[in-house]
């Protein structure tokens, strides 16, 4: 059988954590920024954790399940 590969969209989107989370950065930061408010941007800045509900999705695309 050969080996699982891991999916590397996936592979380059996330980080897992220390404490085993998966780290993720906000989107809509790339472009048309004129329109958008320096708050809002600088909020988008920073990256976040990824909810509960997508963590099982997560894992099985970076094989960690």
């Amino acid at each position: 059988m050969p080996k699982m590969k891991t999916k590397s969209s996936a592979k380059k989107r996330f980080k897992i954590t220390g404490t085993g989370k998966i780290k993720r950065k906000h989107a809509f930061k790339s472009h048309i920024l004129t329109k958008k408010s320096k708050k809002r941007k600088l909020a988008l800045t920073h990256s976040t954790l990824v909810h509960d509900n997508d963590v099982d999705s997560i894992k099985e695309q970076l094989r960690l399940k």
